[in-house]
């Protein structure tokens, strides 16, 4: 009988023990909803909700995957960080998109920029991360000596940084962000150090209180980024720096995009619509800038690489201020084939609906917006689709193969419906 009771007990102790393998021990992963802090990997499935009550580390060596509709709740109070220092595919749908967010009664007027929970922070170990179809808002909180990214040497690895939606570090991974919306966050959204990169069909809007790029790539990187909408971010939709050393050299195609009401809200030398600058070897083609604070910008002291190229850009202004602002200077970049107006309302491109006379300081989205070329818009057919992106042939990322858009003949990130 003891040796029966010996091989129960083994048997029960066994159980238990895969039990808490699949589950990691500190996170809950069974079929239903779930909660976490600590380390997490495996997957959250489909339509789950987890409950984020303090910061999770997704560990190197390991990976965790997001199926489509899972919202993903950060307490409020903690106001977590996620650490990825292995792999995540954050993989919603157009229809169940993932969601990185808070609950509804948190998102007021007074918490328009977030602050709500921290960010995204991959460590220079995670090889791959994928965001698809996945919404983040009201996060980027401010660090403390207390936040893990700081104890860990995450980010700036300082007290008093506001956080990125998105952080990326390592030079050799592999990061897609595409179809994936950021709002309501305090400053930047991305904050890219390094990696193989494509940011596709992505909108930004609602970001930055006193400072914030939607997207801001250092050097180390090589990235495609196309077909991305970015409304009335506070300084600029892009920044393109070479800055870090760090090798590759810094090589960005950005083409196909719409950039609109960008850069008023800093009325700084940064403040605007694109800033080139430290040696970045950058190309940007076929973009429409709609009432944005200047066009391309380069640093004078710190320019761009000789071998940038700029090419068959769209810029409209309401008003006379906004174009003269856009006009060439040597801070200002004019590119081959660019369409600048210099009257106010010359070479409307005719946007499906969208009020052209909305204040420049407008930091608010409406999602009934439609940034789409009407039929018969003279931009319909301004694009230069002849030039050679970075990844045309691909990024495989987690067994897919993910591609860059293909250049439009149409200028922005949107043609006819």
């Amino acid at each position: 009988m003891k040796f029966q009771h010996f091989f129960a007990a083994m048997a029960l102790a066994a159980i238990i023990f895969t039990g808490c393998e699949k589950a990691n021990i500190d996170v809950d992963t069974t079929p239903a909803d779930g909660s976490a802090m600590g380390e997490v990997s495996g997957v959250w499935p489909k339509g789950s909700t987890q409950v984020i009550k303090g910061d999770i580390v997704i560990p190197a060596g390991k990976s965790l995957t997001i199926e489509e509709g899972v919202t993903v709740l950060m307490d409020t109070v903690a106001k977590p960080e996620i650490i990825v220092k292995g792999n995540l595919y954050s993989l919603g749908t157009e229809q169940n998109p993932v969601k990185f967010t808070v609950n509804d009664f948190y998102k007021t007027a007074a918490k328009k920029f977030g602050k709500l929970w921290g960010g995204i922070l991959a460590a220079p170990s995670c090889a791959e991360l994928v965001l698809d179809h996945t919404i983040l808002e009201y996060g980027g909180n401010t660090t403390s000596d207390a936040s893990t990214s700081v104890k860990q040497g995450l980010y700036k690895a300082v007290a008093g940084e506001n956080l990125p939606a998105l952080w990326f570090s390592n030079i050799n991974g592999k990061l897609i962000v595409q179809n994936t919306i950021f709002r309501n966050f305090q400053e930047d959204c991305t904050y890219i150090e390094g990696g193989k990169i494509i940011f596709a069909n992505n909108v930004f809007y609602t970001t930055g209180v006193t400072g914030g790029e939607a997207m801001n790539f250092k050097s180390g990187c090589v990235a495609d980024l196309a077909n991305n909408l970015v409304y009335s971010t506070n300084t600029n939709a892009f920044k393109l720096s070479n800055s870090g050393d760090r090798t590759p050299q810094a090589y960005i195609i950005a083409y196909n995009n719409t950039m609109v009401n960008t850069g008023w809200r800093r009325p700084t030398a940064k403040g605007g619509s694109v800033w080139v600058e430290a040696t970045v070897r950058a190309e940007l083609y076929n973009n429409l800038f709609v009432n944005t604070r200047f066009g391309i910008k380069r640093d004078t002291k710190k320019p761009e690489d000789s071998r940038s190229i700029f090419s068959n850009n769209w810029y409209y202004g309401y008003d006379q201020t906004t174009v003269n602002q856009f006009q060439p200077t040597s801070e200002i970049i004019a590119g081959t084939n660019d369409v600048i107006s210099k009257t106010a309302g010359a070479n409307d491109p005719m946007l499906v609906n969208y009020p052209l006379n909305t204040s420049t300081s407008n930091a608010d989205y409406n999602t009934a917006w439609d940034f789409h070329l009407q039929n018969g818009s003279p931009a319909l057919t301004k694009g230069k689709t002849n030039f050679t992106r970075n990844f045309a042939a691909g990024i495989i990322v987690n067994g897919v193969n993910y591609t860059s858009p293909a250049p439009s003949a149409f200028v922005g990130a949107y043609g006819t419906k």
